[in-house]
């Protein structure tokens, strides 16, 4: 009887160890805050672009609500904010859980 209980439980420990709980999920309140605090310049309050950095820097600023970066994956979205892309520089101080939580604060603007 000890074997197969131990048969039964030990994949339900297992697989329940790969379940990402909502305690680790990110947080898109505390996204918004950051995002506040190191993207509104450049990307405006909803995310459309400013028009008038991206003159200045002779770039488009792609819409974080349009169908091109939100078709991104999140490991994608991430990368950009911590490594940067083109014109766009690495945002310093947005790492980790607070990149994540960007993440799933730009997941919010989908249009």
């Amino acid at each position: 009887m000890k074997i197969r209980l131990a048969a039964i439980i030990a994949p339900a420990a297992v697989a329940a160890a790969f379940i990402v709980s909502p305690a680790f999920a990110a947080d898109s309140a505390a996204g918004k805050t950051t995002y506040d605090g190191k993207c509104k310049t450049c990307h405006l309050a909803d995310g459309s672009g400013n028009p008038g950095m991206g003159k200045a820097f002779g770039v488009t600023i792609k819409p974080l609500g349009g169908a091109e970066v939100q078709a991104m994956s999140d490991a994608d979205i991430k990368k950009v904010i911590t490594a940067g892309m083109g014109k766009m520089k690495p945002i310093s101080g947005v790492m980790g859980a607070d990149a994540d939580n960007v993440v799933a604060y730009i997941r919010t603007m989908k249009k």
